[in-house]
């Protein structure tokens, strides 16, 4: 490393540092991210975010606690953040708020890969009620919060597992939102040359549902992308291909909104649920297969609430300059 400038690091140990590097380089110092640059040092003028990373059964996200530190984030940064080359990488990125509703403790944010915020993510509110304890921002068993698409309630079991609220789903189309002159059980949607058969429910953000004999021989590379961004959909749409085993088995692949095929979701599973039981295909308790692991889903059927119950695994912390 002769002739190469040497960088003093914000942990206190200095870095040889390239002197043409013009970018920040991330790395693990004693468990927690620094960044560095060539011309000395920390960015002085940039925002530096504590962090956690977390998953839901693969499906992968940075969690901030936006209560104790100042975040102002564009979308070019959530992009940033969520790239896994060069950043930390994620499925979403959550944002741990309080909430002005009298009626919830906190008010949770998501933003997918993309940079767009979108109203719900049932995975996410998992790991977000794993954070706001760990972080020792409430000692609350049961939490209730406020999301884009409305209020859940979350339940920490004593097992570790948590189980969420979802709420009611929405099934009139006007309420999803998606184009049709009445509510059906299946709806025909002409996409890719040919004409399939959907499911079409808001579980607080869109879902479409298609059924399939195979999941893993399911065209979710090719009906994906093309389904999300249907015209049908005005606010695009989460695509889930179901196999239903049996009555209390599914198995689930979901092609997400802004953030193309995850291990699980947990909207995805709900929303899956909720379109079996309606086409009377499912009992009222579900276990929900995912190339991550397996949700458990309940539904009691008509204007009762979804509820799904399944692991938050902490990752690690950090720290970012951005």
């Amino acid at each position: 490393m002769a002739g190469f400038p040497t960088t003093l690091c914000p942990f206190g140990d200095s870095a040889p540092i390239a002197a043409s590097w013009q970018t920040r380089y991330t790395r693990i110092v004693g468990g927690a991210f620094a960044a560095c640059k060539s011309s000395g040092g920390p960015y002085p003028d940039d925002m530096e975010l504590v962090f956690s990373k977390m998953h839901g059964l693969g499906n992968d996200f940075v969690v901030i606690d936006a209560i104790n530190q100042q975040v102002d984030l564009s979308a070019s940064q959530v992009r940033q953040l969520a790239d896994r080359r060069h950043g930390i990488g994620c499925d979403q990125l959550l944002l741990v708020e309080r909430s002005e509703r009298p009626d919830c403790a906190f008010r949770y944010r998501i933003f997918n890969s993309d940079g767009g915020e979108v109203e719900q993510c049932g995975n996410g509110a998992r790991c977000f009620a794993r954070f706001v304890r760990d972080q020792r921002l409430s000692d609350a068993d049961r939490i209730p919060v406020e999301t884009k698409g409305g209020r859940i309630e979350l339940l920490v079991r004593e097992d570790g597992q948590v189980t969420v609220d979802m709420g009611v789903p929405r099934l009139e189309p006007d309420q999803i939102p998606f184009e049709a002159p009445v509510r059906a059980p299946r709806y025909a949607l002409a996409v890719d040359g040919e004409t399939i058969e959907i499911g079409a429910v808001s579980m607080g953000n869109p879902h479409a549902v298609l059924e399939v004999p195979h999941v893993e021989s399911a065209p979710v590379a090719r009906l994906g992308p093309a389904i999300e961004a249907h015209a049908r959909f005005p606010m695009h749409v989460n695509v889930g291909f179901m196999e239903v085993v049996d009555r209390n088995r599914i198995r689930l692949r979901v092609f997400e909104r802004g953030a193309g095929e995850t291990l699980a979701c947990g909207t995805g599973a709900c929303a899956a649920v909720v379109v079996g039981r309606l086409l009377n295909l499912l009992d009222e308790a579900v276990t929900v297969e995912l190339r991550g692991g397996d949700l458990v889903v309940s539904w009691a059927g008509e204007h009762e609430p979804v509820l799904m119950t399944g692991p938050a695994t902490f990752v690690f912390e950090g720290r970012i300059a951005i």
